[in-house]
């Protein structure tokens, strides 16, 4: 099972030539920044476990690595979310139909009798009340714990910069809880490499409480455009840079996060001609499957 050293490929976008460490071809089921955060549970399977819980969105990437993790490990799977969309219970797709298809058992708790407006980290904790063959993983896979599978991803990318004698180079990606990001950051930040990233979910403050929780002091750059931008919103600009990205390098990204990041490196890279840019393709892309008919719906389809 290949769960290291993803290839690194080159590619020209927006008029700049950048390289690409392709975290999205690890595995067919378990690749991107969930496979790198959960990567420990794997090299270091914990003994007498045989239930992993998680919780979120019906539609998060990490709904669908945790049930790709369970099936590997040989685990059940459950996973509590607040709510399902209805159009997604009567037709599933994306990561939430994969999760189903690895066996995962989907909770939607304001379904439950119990429910009583609780989050859904309560209710796993007051309700659920795990026992001790269970293990409970943190929304999106924030563990200090990710720091063995980031720091793997961090020397893979180092070791490629020096055997290719990449000059001047920046490592570029987007966060969500930032925990790919800071980590990555704390590697290569002795081997003076600066790491760029941008807060996807919530804003700048967001992104370093994130951070911060984490237990650390020191944090990658981030990266913002003079236009808010909140997390889910579908905006044309992200669809037609998604679209782009994909007609010029073949090679298709998410739409909920990479979109964003590569507005921030848009306006960023002109101010940086010496830079030779990494970007981390951290997979996502099952997601695609839900986003893409919003999109075509909201903007009507577009070549791409």
């Amino acid at each position: 099972m290949k769960l290291l050293f993803s290839p690194t490929t080159q590619h020209i976008a927006f008029g700049r030539a950048f390289y690409m460490k392709r975290d999205d071809l690890l595995h067919p089921q378990f690749s991107g920044n969930k496979a790198r955060k959960l990567m420990h549970l794997l090299t270091n399977k914990p003994k007498n476990i045989e239930t992993l819980i998680g919780y979120g969105s019906a539609q998060a990437n990490s709904l669908y690595s945790l049930a790709a993790l369970a099936e590997l490990n040989g685990w059940r799977f459950e996973f509590y979310v607040d709510h399902i969309a209805s159009f997604i219970k009567q037709s599933p797709r994306g990561n939430y139909a994969g999760a189903l298809a690895l066996g995962a058992k989907i909770v939607e708790i304001s379904q439950q009798t119990e429910y009583e407006h609780l989050t859904c980290l309560e209710y796993i904790q007051d309700v659920r009340k795990p026992e001790k063959t269970s293990l409970l993983i943190p929304e999106g896979g924030r563990s200090c714990d990710a720091q063995y599978g980031v720091t793997l991803l961090a020397k893979e990318i180092l070791s490629w910069i020096n055997e290719n004698k990449i000059k001047n180079p920046v490592i570029a990606l987007p966060s969500g809880t930032g925990t790919t990001a800071l980590y990555l950051h704390k590697y290569l930040s002795s081997y003076d490499i600066e790491v760029l990233t941008c807060a996807c979910v919530g804003g700048n403050a967001y992104l370093i409480h994130q951070f911060k929780e984490l237990g650390e002091s020191e944090f990658p750059t981030i990266l913002e455009t003079e236009k808010k931008h909140h997390f889910g919103k579908l905006y044309r600009e992200d669809f037609e840079i998604w679209q782009q990205l994909k007609q010029e390098t073949d090679v298709e990204f998410d739409l909920l996060y990479d979109p964003y990041m590569w507005q921030c490196l848009k306006e960023w890279l002109p101010h940086h001609p010496d830079k030779n840019l990494i970007y981390v393709h951290q997979g996502g892309i099952l997601g695609n499957q839900s986003m893409l008919p919003r999109y075509n719906r909201k903007f009507k389809k577009t070549n791409h």
